[in-house]
């Protein structure tokens, strides 16, 4: 691992550019390389064996261009195929759910913890497993919301239509009762204040956005990976998909001018 690498993130679309912000803020002299496999979004209602076909592809791709860690900024994906992507992987690969989970069992003060995801991660039961095994007093709701990724690959995180889809996946939490929401797919820190406005503020919302990056911290720290300073370079973004769309909808969400610059790759 060397400094001068550049980080590696994906996502099946815009939504890791909350990761990639993080990674901004926290690490600014690190070079991001994301990769949006905009082709194939969303991943929520994908099996398992094509969403391991996909991270596969994309890891490899990074791989190729000198990624010295990947961030697996999709928790559909880190969900069902993470395990893989680490045993086949000599570079280092994180995951979004453990952090998240961390700070929700943090945040908690009643044990009863909402998430709102993909069909596919909450098929997987991931979160569930990962909170129950740390903490088995616990009690966990869980949600698919199928139609908030489409909103926020559309750029319409705010208005009517994401406040009645919100509405509908989110009301039903906060009558179970929870007092804490983990956002688990990373396109849903775009549509946060709407979220929160439902939930009410006795709701804490848990973005694994930060957590995560601090643990990438952590592991570039201790293989030698952190770049100083005057390494800074720009930031360079890939899709499977229309370049165009994904450049003004991640432009409009995050304000990177290097995003105008997205180029379609199709992966084999």
């Amino acid at each position: 691992m060397q400094p001068v690498q550049p980080v590696g993130v994906f996502d099946s679309g815009v939504g890791g550019l909350t990761v990639a912000r993080e990674i901004a803020r926290q690490l600014p002299a690190e070079t991001i390389i994301y990769f949006g496999d905009t082709a194939h979004v969303p991943y929520g209602s994908r099996t398992v064996e094509e969403l391991i076909g996909f991270a596969d592809a994309i890891v490899g791709f990074l791989i190729a261009k000198g990624a010295k860690a990947i961030v697996d900024a999709c928790n559909t994906t880190s969900a069902v195929a993470l395990p893989y992507l680490q045993k086949k992987y000599q570079v280092p690969i994180i995951g979004v759910i453990e952090p998240g989970i961390i700070e929700a069992l943090r945040a908690t003060q009643n044990g009863r913890i909402g998430v709102i995801a993909t069909e596919a991660t909450v098929a997987s039961n991931a979160h569930r497993e990962a909170l129950l095994a740390r903490s088995g007093e616990v009690q966990v709701f869980a949600r698919a919301c199928p139609k908030l990724v489409p909103l926020v690959e559309a750029g319409l995180v705010s208005g009517p239509q994401a406040e009645a889809a919100v509405a509908e996946y989110v009301e039903p939490l906060v009558e179970a009762g929870i007092d804490t929401l983990i956002l688990g797919c990373t396109h849903y820190p775009f549509l946060a204040p709407v979220i929160q406005e439902v939930a009410g503020p006795g709701v804490t919302l848990i973005d694994p956005a930060a957590a995560t990056v601090r643990e990438l911290k952590d592991v570039l720290a201790a293989g030698g990976g952190l770049r100083g300073a005057h390494f800074s370079q720009a930031h360079s973004f890939f899709v499977s998909g229309d370049a165009r769309t994904f450049s003004e909808v991640g432009f409009k969400l995050v304000g990177w001018p290097e995003l105008k610059g997205a180029r379609k790759l199709e992966l084999e």
